[in-house]
C-alpha cells in the first residue's frame, strides 16, 4: 500500500482530491459539519478495528509478508510497463492537452490541404 501511495500519479491524485475536499469543507458550512462527523466516525471505527484485528494480523504476518513481496514485484513490473504511473496528475493532463492539440492541428492541416 505504501508503494502504491508513493507513486507520483497516485500521490498527486490524492493531493488533488484532498485539496478539493478541504476547499469544499471550507466553502460549505453544512458539509463541514457532516464531514467532521463522518471523519470522527471513521477514526473511531478504525481505532476499534485495529485493536481487534491485531492478533489476527500477527498470526497472518508470514503470509502478509509473502503477499507484500509478490505485490511489490508486480508493482515494479507495472511501473516499467506504465511509466505514466511515475508522473503527477498535472503533468499527465498537460501532456494529454498537448497531444490532443497537436492531433487537432494535424487534422486541420489535412482537411485544409
Amino acid at each position: 500500500v505504501k508503494e502504491v501511495a508513493n507513486l507520483s500519479l497516485v500521490s498527486s491524485a490524492c493531493d488533488v482530491v484532498s485539496a478539493a475536499y478541504a476547499s469544499t469543507k471550507e466553502s460549505h458550512p453544512y458539509l463541514r459539519s457532516v464531514c467532521g462527523a463522518a471523519e470522527k466516525g471513521v477514526q473511531s471505527v478504525t481505532e476499534a478495528t485495529a485493536s481487534c484485528v491485531q492478533p489476527v494480523l500477527a498470526t497472518l504476518e508470514p503470509h502478509v509478508a509473502a503477499a507484500n513481496e509478490y505485490a511489490s514485484k508486480g508493482l515494479e513490473k507495472l511501473g516499467e510497463k506504465l511509466p505514466l504511473l511515475q508522473k503527477p496528475v498535472e503533468q499527465i493532463l498537460s501532456d494529454t492537452k498537448e497531444l490532443v492539440s497537436s492531433r487537432v492541428a494535424d487534422v486541420k492541416d489535412a482537411v485544409s490541404s
